[in-house]
Formats: C-alpha cells, structure tokens, sequence
C-alpha cells in the first residue's frame, strides 16, 4: 500500500527512435531445495532455440492481424508478444513460381555465372553475411560464433526511424475539440462499464480530456510503466546485475549467489540476446577450482525475502504459464525452453531456483543433489579481521567465501525493454525489487511496493493515486488512476531526466513490435496509429488498458491513459482502446 504531487511539464523532447529489440515460502538454509516443489528428480532438458533479433528496421504497413484465441476467462496478459527474430524464408516476387528460361548458349550462361559470383561477393563485402539492426549487436556486446578470415564488414546500417520525431511549434490541441472527437468512443459500450482517461498535452501539461483521470483503477500490465519508471531512477539505465560464485566452507563445494537476474541464459540459445551464461560461469568456476573437483552446489537464495507469489495473483498464473516463483536466481525467466509464446503463457520451472542449480551442477559434473545455503562471508583485504562465522582457511588453500567467477546482465535499462515489450510479468517482479535493493532494504512484495511509491513520490509524481501489490500488475489489488500514469508518461517525455527518457526505447509501437505488433488494424482508419503509438498494453479477464506517447498530425506530443474494466470481449475492447488512440493521431483539434 502505498504513494505522491504532480510532476511538471517543461519543453518536449524528440522522443528516442526504438532500438531494435499461490504462496509458496523461500527455502534456507541447508534444506534440499530439490524437495520445494519440482516433482521430478530432474531437470527437464532445454531445447536448442534461436534466439532472435528485437524489431525491425523499417515499418511496412501492418494489413493484416492474425487471429489471436479468444481470452479464456481469469487469464492474463502473458508478455504477449515477441517481436519477430526472422526464421522464415522470404517469398519470390513471382510467388514462388519457377519460370523456365529460354535456352542460352554455354558462353552467356558462363559469363552471367562468373557476373553473379562477383556481384555477390561484392555485396557480402559491403554488408556482411548477416545485417542485423544497427544498435543491437554493439551495445548488447553479443559474441562472433567465430573469427572473420577477412576484412570485417562496414557498420552495420542505422535503423529507419520508428516514431517520428516532434515538430517545434503546432497550437496546443483545443480541449473542446478533443473531448467533442473522443466522447463517442470513451462512451462506446464494448469498453465496459467503467472507463478512466486522461490525455494530457506532454508540452504544456495541459489536461486535453479527463473521465475519472485521478480514480484508481485496475492497471494490469501498464503497472510496468511505474516499475520501468521507479527502477531507471533508482539504478540508473546502465547498472548491472551480477550473478557471482564463491567457495563453500567444505573444499569442493561451491555456492552460487543469486543476483536477481532473471534473463540468464543456460547456454548460447538465448532468449534474451546479449543475457549472461550459465555455461560460462560454469567454464570461469571449473578454471578457478583447477585440480580441486566440485562435489556440491548450494544455491544462496537470501537476496529477496517473504512469499514468492504476490497477493491478488491467481491460482493458475504459474501453472498456466503467465508467471513463476520469484527467486533471485533463474535461467529465462523461469522457463523451460527459452521461448516466448505471442499468445498463452510460457511453460515454467515449478521451482526455477532448483532447476537453474541442477542445471549449473550438471556443467560442473556435480552429481550430488543441490542444496540452498548462504554463502560464507570473505575479508575483503589482505589483513582484515575474518567475518564473524567465517572459516579459516583450510590447510589445502581452499578460502570459504572466496569469489570463483561472475557474470554480469545485460544493462538495466535492456532489461527493461524486454520487460515492456514482451509484457514479462517475471522481469517486471525483478527490475522491480531493484527499487528496494537500492535503498538498502529488503527486497519482498509488500517492502518492494513501499519503496517504488516513495520513489515515484520523490520524483514529484501523484504517487497517492497508486496502490501496489505487485510490479508487473498481475495482481487484481493493484489500483493505479490515469493520470498517475500520463503523470509518469510526461516526465519522462519532457527531457528533465534523463535516465526516465530510456523507458521510451521499450514501449511496442502500433502494429510493428512488441504487444502491439498485431494490433492497430481494424477498423481500417486504425492503421493511420501505425508507428506513430508507442504504449504500453495490460489485460486481465474483464480489464483493458492502454497508456502511452502518440504524436498528432500538427506534431505534437501527447501522452495519454485509457482503462476500461467491464468489457465482455477483450477482442472488441482492445479495439475500441486503439480507436481512441488513432482518433489522437488524426486530431485537427
């Protein structure tokens, strides 16, 4: 439960184009975690999966949607959309059709040979085998598969724009005009019952349309947007979480501490590209132990505290995918196989920390069951007093509590993109702790709630407007009001901090990434938003929600929070949502 006075609206700044892009305890201690709910004595194998690049880098008109399953009823937004990362082969212009060729003599036919093999090594000189969006590979720091036997290829091309950049002046909207252009939709009955909106001119701050814009409501998934927002202040875009292994009090046992890092790969088919390694870290711990042989793993789990599972979330959301455990230590966010389904869940671990340990001890051809335990404290300089309970030194030179190797995420700020565009309910719950860990304090719901409303309150947000349970909104407690969120939309937009703007470079586009790759088109005038809406998507059984920054036809920047509750079709609901937002982007108000 928990809180904060509205933020400012200073000048506008060009909004950053896209880069390509029930409780269950914690175990301690030296229980065998193999007994905390997995059910089965090992671990089910991870499939090779490509990983994929994020986004494109041009936006063709998105024509046509495929049809999603209907929503099942009490079912939740899963991060519902993987941006697509390629794997199907592109069709001819003739469609495919092979047409025979008139007969030729041996001369031509040898000389278009030879022509076509230099052309084709001339492009390859010029573009590389693979081009990939431009920002992607360098600042991921993804790794070459192998050496180049010749001159590296040119840069690799910067992307086309995405969302077009604000044009200096244009009137501010008039308030008349919008409310006359949107009442007709606010009012439609396929939004449900009870509608909250606010539309707020991102410029000047003016409030362009208002219904129930200070009421809280259900948020679902735009939930994100405060954890996103709350997470980027605390750490800053760059921080780092870093998984580190040290030794166990015994020689040849080794304790794994988890960081919090939910994006860790297990091997080099990574669902997150650029996500630290599990077999790395086991190669860095092997070389560190030289002729000492691992006999166990423990897993430290003493990084978060209290139930793994937020009040308000649903019996069925780990079994059906939509969420697992949280547990400072995982692989994929818990899942099986690294894949992420557009629709539906995402099969889970039952208990991720467990299955991530069996899989590291596997690496390190421990056969002996994994346990948790907390990781012996180490002097951190030659000559300091050893910390209370530590072992001494053994006679073999094993030191409890000395680091054996480390791997570090992916920047903050990374993490965050994937958690906006997929709608990752399990990122969402570990960015957001970040927001206690940085205060200093312990990172459990109830304490991570506290400290991402007084971190919004301190940003000078109406953080009195939210009430949280959770950060990724899948719990139904939540109650965030519209303006709450257009509020947090603005700040970032205005261009005062800088480390807020970062949370734009994550948000789908209409009809081209993310949750909202699908959607902006139907009806037909819907498709005028594609490329121009960046927002953030939420969906529970009976809730719709909307929120984001769109840019009008005259050029200006508006940031705008739409929640329906009460809608009988998600379909129709999400729809209506869209009509809103597209009738923004062609306001001549």
């Amino acid at each position: 439960m928990r809180n904060a006075a509205a933020a400012s609206g200073a000048a506008i700044a060009p909004v950053a184009n896209v880069r390509n892009v029930g409780n269950a305890s914690n175990v301690r201690n030296a229980s065998d975690i193999s007994n905390a709910g997995t059910g089965a004595a090992g671990v089910p194998e991870v499939k090779p999966t490509s990983g994929g690049s994020y986004g494109r880098a041009s936006v063709p008109l998105n024509m046509t949607r495929p049809v999603p399953p209907a929503p099942e009823a009490g079912k939740r937004e899963g991060g519902d959309a993987r941006p697509p990362g390629g794997g199907a082969a592109a069709a001819t212009s003739d469609g495919d059709r092979l047409v025979e060729a008139a007969p030729v003599r041996k001369s031509r036919i040898k000389l278009v040979s030879v022509l076509s093999v230099v052309i084709l090594l001339a492009l390859v000189a010029a573009v590389g085998l693979v081009v990939r969006p431009g920002p992607v590979d360098g600042w991921l720091g993804a790794e070459a598969e192998s050496s180049p036997s010749v001159a590296p290829p040119s840069p690799d091309p910067t992307p086309t724009p995405v969302l077009a950049a604000a044009e200096a002046g244009g009137a501010t909207p008039d308030t008349a005009a919008v409310q006359e252009a949107l009442d007709p939709l606010v009012n439609s009955s396929v939004l449900g019952n009870e509608v909250h909106v606010s539309v707020l001119d991102a410029a000047t701050s003016t409030s362009l349309y208002a219904k129930n814009a200070e009421v809280p409501t259900t948020p679902a998934s735009t939930t994100k947007l405060l954890t996103a927002a709350a997470a980027l202040a605390a750490r800053g875009p760059a921080y780092r979480l870093t998984t580190r292994v040290v030794a166990g009090e015994n020689p040849g046992e080794v304790v794994i501490i988890g960081a919090g890092d939910p994006t860790m790969s297990v091997d080099k088919n990574q669902l997150f590209p650029g996500a630290a390694r599990l077999d790395k870290l086991a190669e860095l711990v092997k070389n560190a132990l030289g002729g000492t042989a691992a006999t166990r793993v423990f897993v430290d789990m003493s990084l978060y505290e209290g139930p793994e599972t937020a009040t308000g979330w649903g019996s069925s959301d780990i079994g059906d995918g939509q969420v697992a455990r949280i547990q400072p230590f995982m692989t994929n966010g818990g899942r099986i196989e690294p894949v992420h389904n557009d629709f539906g869940g995402d099969p889970r671990y039952s208990n991720p920390a467990n299955a991530a340990g069996k899989l590291f001890a596997e690496y390190l051809g421990v056969t002996a069951s994994v346990k948790a335990g907390t990781a012996p404290k180490l002097a951190e300089s030659t000559g300091a007093s050893a910390a209370p309970g530590a072992s001494a030194p053994a006679e073999t030179g094993w030191t409890p509590g000395k680091e054996l190797g480390k791997v570090d995420s992916p920047p903050l700020v990374q993490i965050v993109d994937w958690m906006l565009q997929q709608s990752d309910n399990v990122l969402a719950e570990a960015v957001a702790r970040q927001v206690p860990l940085a205060a200093g304090k312990v990172a459990s719901f109830d304490s991570t709630a506290e400290a991402m409303i007084a971190k919004l309150k301190e940003l000078g947000l109406p953080a009195e407007e939210a009430n949280l349970y959770d950060g990724s909104g899948l719990s139904r407690h939540n109650g965030i009001s519209p303006n709450m969120l257009v509020q947090t939309l603005a700040l970032a937009a205005n261009g005062s901090n800088a480390d807020l703007s970062a949370l734009f470079n994550g948000l789908p586009v209409a009809g081209w990434s993310g949750t909202l790759r699908t959607r902006f088109v139907t009806p037909s005038p819907n498709q005028s938003a594609q490329g121009i809406v960046r927002a953030k998507t939420g969906t529970l059984s009976g809730v719709n929600t909307l929120a984001g920054v769109l840019i009008t036809k005259d050029g200006r920047v508006l940031v705008f929070a739409i929640m329906a509750v009460g809608g009988a079709s998600a379909i129709a609901a999400r729809a209506g949502l869209d009509k809103i937002a597209a009738r923004l982007v062609a306001c001549g108000c």
